[in-house]
């Protein structure tokens, strides 16, 4: 394997960042300390696409990011710099919602099975004729017309079998591979594998060889010709054996940073068969983030829920929820699994066990134990159906490599992310900052020791794995989590306020009404058109009073009008802010905080673009606005004056910790090894946290900063370092103690990142 790089800095390329715009940013990214560039997808996208995961042609790069000569314009420009390109690859699935865009699937619908890439997407072809949902309704089927030797519907457009152009609209229609029907079909009878429930992104079989290699052969010769160094896996739990395409892939690729984007629950590990690098971090951002919560505030938030009529049962919720993602949205992909068996009552049994999976998915043989799990709990759950719930468990044992064992497997992690990620996560809003992507809803915070334990196993297991704090797909930021992790240490303030602001201004639905408060804090100052646009999206995903398919235009217009009337309510407004002066500086402190352990432990950080100043974004597309990034190349530079920024607004000192952390790993690498605890001594000990990397580098932060100040601040709390001369690279500072005060060390910044020089 090739060196792993020091650090990525993630880029969202589409319409508005281009290669070429990605290239007159290396110069800033490589002064600011980033080791590679690691970019959003960039093969040729479904048109219109704004973020590359519907890719419609896997065998060139993308014209709307300024096509292959800008491509290797950028890939050079890196290399002049010593910098690596790490690219986002989407081998699961493939845009097809023009499928004149993408010629494999063009070429599927006009021949069907006879199609030379009939192979290459999961179709169930023993169903007959390819269902595609476009149409309003199946009466729409009067609205169709051929035109050109095309069957036309609206916008849409599909291929005619060859010798079938002849008669009817419907007469023709009957005749294809392929029959358009009501898009409210699709979740119940679509006889394709999707991307979790969007028609338009069909699965693909990279399992089979051809499909592999005609999939991955543009981006592998990348690869080999040095220009891509790193591989980011999207998605790989919806593979029917992700195992399999990890060995095929090393195999092919055997000097690329490999990671994946496999969410993990906390205690699950990364299977220690697939030969990657390690994963794309989210479990190091529930670690670092869990670390600012203070779990003492968890009876008052868990009281100030229930009052308010907002469930705060977790598992119940969680498993309401997968089940209905089982039922409702991903109905075909179970009664597909459900024709596969031979039992009694088989559909509902496949949904129950789907429902009951603790984690994404086993990977038979590996992971039995999760299966046992989802077995006995499905079991309990419903007794009725557990001979036959039993009867699949044992069949997926004695058959690791069967269809239906591959099926249950890649069907259960669609399941966990639209019930869990997209649904639960939107309901269970008690306390927002531990509603991620990888999250645990039910675990209120990490202890210091659970922090050290599982950054010492990631040293010791995956020193090369990606660590993150924001990402694209991230339902609010780093900067928000940690705004409202505050919140923690004032439960009773919090808890008051949203009383206040409920009893003068409450939406329709508890739940929403929740999230909307701590959106308003963790986000603030925020606008009309963002906030509408965020509580829209939250309102749908929750899937309670509206949803995506259903929705209900009435109160959808209700919470649009909250928004504009709680941000024209001045006196609320003030309120707010009033509330905002006890979390904003001590969000700043847990920004920092998060940011420094993220950037110097274990792992390959990495810097989601923007987010080394201030970033107070929420879920996409609100975190997929456009960077100002001259504004962080001239703040950059005054840095590099000497000027140590003021703990403020504008962010200057996140930008500050953010560069010196990584120019010191990019140019001192060997400081970045081993990994020990450290303790602090004193009054305060319990607010700071350390670790030290080799013995010649040690990072320390403050940790619930409320509770410090009301303690009367550092008093006589100290900080024993190995011998030596010790030096903070964030200020630049010497270290002239070998157990300095906190409340030097820690001045004017809540953290240092301190290096020893031996003596």
């Amino acid at each position: 394997m090739s060196a792993a790089p020091s650090s990525t800095y993630r880029l969202q390329l589409g319409p508005g960042c281009t290669f070429a715009d990605a290239s007159e940013l290396t110069e800033y990214l490589d002064l600011l300390g980033a080791g590679a560039v690691y970019a959003s997808p960039v093969l040729q996208a479904a048109p219109g696409s704004t973020h590359g995961y519907d890719v419609a042609d896997a065998t060139r790069v993308s014209e709307t990011l300024g096509g292959e000569e800008q491509r290797r314009q950028l890939a050079e420009r890196l290399r002049k710099l010593g910098m690596g390109l790490v690219v986002d690859v989407v081998p699961n699935h493939m845009g097809v919602a023009k499928p004149e865009a993408n010629a494999w699937w063009w070429d599927v619908l006009k021949h069907g099975r006879n199609s030379v890439y009939a192979k290459y997407f999961d179709i169930d072809w023993g169903r007959g004729p390819i269902l595609i949902p476009v149409l309003g309704s199946d009466d729409a089927e009067d609205d169709l017309r051929v035109e050109d030797d095309r069957l036309v519907y609206y916008e849409h457009v599909f291929p005619l079998a060859p010798g079938t152009g002849e008669g009817s609209a419907r007469e023709v229609h009957a005749r294809q591979n392929y029959r358009l029907v009501s898009w409210r079909r699709a979740s119940a009878e679509l006889t394709y594998r999707r991307f979790f429930d969007i028609n338009e992104l069909a699965a693909v079989r990279v399992e089979d060889a051809e499909v592999f290699e005609a999939a991955h052969a543009e981006l592998l010769r990348w690869v080999a010709a040095g220009e891509v160094t790193g591989l980011r896996i999207d998605h790989p739990d919806g593979l029917t054996a992700p195992g399999e395409y990890m060995r095929r892939l090393r195999a092919a690729a055997p000097d690329a940073w490999l990671v994946v984007e496999k969410i993990l629950a906390p205690e699950e590990e990364l299977p220690p068969s697939w030969p990657v690098d390690g994963t794309t971090g989210y479990e190091a951002l529930r670690e670092v983030c869990g670390l600012f919560i203070d779990p003492a505030g968890e009876a008052a938030v868990t009281a100030l829920a229930a009052e308010a009529g907002v469930p705060v049962s977790v598992h119940e919720v969680e498993h309401g929820c997968k089940r209905t993602a089982a039922n409702v949205m991903l109905l075909a992909e179970v009664r597909r699994i459900a024709r596969l068996l031979h039992v009694d009552n088989a559909e509902a049994a496949v949904a129950e066990l789907l429902a009951a999976f603790p984690v994404y998915r086993s990977y038979l043989p590996e992971g039995d134990g999760h299966l046992q799990v989802a077995v006995d709990a499905a079991c309990r759950a419903r007794p009725e159906l557990a001979a036959a719930i039993t009867s699949i468990g044992e069949r997926m044992r004695a058959e690791p490599e069967s269809e239906l064992t591959q099926r249950v497997q890649q069907t259960s992690a669609m399941v966990m992310a639209k019930g869990v990620e997209d649904t639960a996560g939107y309901r269970l809003t008690r306390f927002a900052a531990l509603n991620e992507v990888g999250g645990a809803f039910d675990r209120f915070g990490v202890g210091v020791e659970e922090f050290h334990a599982k950054w010492s196993a990631r040293q010791a297991g995956w020193p090369r794995t990606m660590t993150a704090l924001s990402t694209h797909d991230t339902k609010r930021s780093e900067d928000v989590r940690a705004r409202l992790a505050v919140l923690s240490e004032i439960p009773e303030e919090f808890a008051a306020a949203v009383r206040r602001w409920t009893a003068e201004r409450a939406l329709p639905e508890p739940t929403l009404n929740l999230l909307a408060w701590q959106t308003l804090i963790g986000a603030w100052p925020i606008d009309v058109d963002r906030l509408g646009g965020y509580l829209a999206k939250a309102a749908k995903e929750a899937k309670l009073r509206t949803t995506w398919i259903d929705p209900d235009e009435a109160f959808d217009e209700q919470v649009q009008q909250w928004v504009r009337d709680v941000l024209a309510d001045t006196e609320l407004v003030a309120d707010l802010e009033r509330l905002l002066e006890l979390v904003r500086v001590p969000g700043w402190s847990n920004s920092l905080g998060q940011k420094l352990f993220q950037l110097a432990g274990p792992g390959v950080p990495d810097v989601y673009q923007g987010t080394e100043l201030w970033d107070y974004s929420l879920v996409d597309p609100d975190n997929r606005r456009p960077v100002d990034f001259e504004a962080r190349r001239m703040l950059l530079r005054r840095l590099d004056t000497g000027w140590l920024p003021d703990l403020d607004e504008l962010g200057s000192a996140k930008l500050l910790v953010t560069a010196r952390t990584l120019r010191l790993r990019r140019d001192r690498p060997e400081l970045f090894s081993g990994y020990r605890a450290l303790r602090a001594e004193g009054v305060a000990e319990r607010h700071a946290v350390a670790f030290a990397r080799s013995n010649d580098l040690v990072a320390v932060a403050t940790r619930l900063p409320v509770g410090l100040a009301a303690a009367g601040g550092w008093g006589d709390t100290r900080l024993p370092l190995f011998d030596g001369t010790w030096t903070d690279v964030i200020t630049g500072r010497a270290v002239d103690s070998r157990a300095p005060l906190l409340a030097d060390l820690l001045s004017p910044y809540p953290v240092a990142l301190l290096v020893r020089k031996h003596d």
